[in-house]
């Protein structure tokens, strides 16, 4: 039979992953040496996998003890939780949700609410994928987006969390940017021709050509801070931005929305529940 590996096993390749010398591992696990090398040569033969390089500088992990690593640092991280939710009563949230969404949407929304309630949930984690579709839920590469849209699909279910609206923007440098057509503008690249602010500017200033163009509107939106010239963006970067402000008034026909969405395969998910009522609440604090 296959070898079935326990949680002794992760915990051994955890402390040595950790410490990186016989000496450090078996202080972490509170053993002599002799005990953590028998051990560590014992899995190897067991798995028929070398799990640790010896070199001068001590033992480098392969791959494989990474991948068994990050494992044991989830069942620590879940353990502990079970132990706080036992002290106070509470039920544990745990597992890991793949989470896709835009650059932008990462950086300006996304970041910022993981960093007011990731904290209280230490046996739950979040693998985050930047993308401009939804091809990723339909391919089941990601249970939760977060996604700008007027129509989200309708296989996903999901919460609308407010309205976007787009403006042009440039740095507050105290320039006159009233004449549109004579600026410098920075906008997306080939990669997203159907971007509402892409139709936008072919409708209304078809006369532009961009100076710059981007992969994404993260990077838009950095080029603008720099100074570097105008770009329609959506007004929820502004807030995180100082250094931009608006010249325009919320451009027409591009008016958008914010929804959280997910599978209805995994929104009876207690993970996917609370990641759903958490960001619900403090982005549409936000709103």
């Amino acid at each position: 039979m296959q070898y079935q590996i326990g949680h002794a096993d992760l915990c051994l390749v955890l402390a040595l992953v950790r410490g990186r010398s016989l000496a450090r591992a078996a202080e972490l696990l509170q053993v002599d040496v002799s005990t953590i090398f028998r051990a560590i040569r014992r899995l190897e033969a067991a798995l028929g996998v070398a799990l640790f390089e010896k070199s001068r500088r001590g033992y480098t992990p392969t791959d494989t003890a990474q991948a068994l690593a990050e494992q044991a640092e989830r069942a620590e991280l879940a353990l502990d939780a079970a132990r706080v939710a036992l002290e106070q009563g509470k039920q544990v949230v745990s597992g890991t949700v793949r989470l896709t969404c835009t650059d932008a949407v990462l950086s300006n929304l996304l970041l910022p609410a993981l960093a007011r309630f990731m904290p209280n949930y230490p046996a739950l984690a979040l693998e985050l994928v930047t993308s401009n579709d939804f091809a990723n839920l339909s391919r089941r590469d990601a249970d939760v987006a977060l996604r700008l849209t007027r129509q989200p699909p309708e296989h996903l279910v999901g919460r609308r969390l407010g309205a976007v609206s787009y403006v042009v923007c440039a740095r507050a440098d105290g320039q006159d940017r009233s004449d549109l057509p004579r600026q410098s503008w920075i906008a997306p690249d080939e990669s997203m021709p159907d971007h509402a602010t892409v139709v936008w500017r072919l409708d209304h200033l078809p006369g532009v050509v961009p100076s710059y163009r981007c992969s994404s509107m993260s990077a838009v939106a950095q080029l603008t801070a720099a100074g570097l010239g105008v770009a329609a963006l959506p007004d929820f970067i502004l807030r995180g931005r100082p250094e931009l402000h608006a010249i325009s008034e919320p451009l027409p026909g591009c008016d958008t929305e914010l929804w959280l969405l997910t599978r209805p395969d995994c929104r009876s998910l207690r993970s996917v529940q609370t990641l759903f009522e958490e960001l619900s609440k403090a982005l549409m604090s936000e709103g």
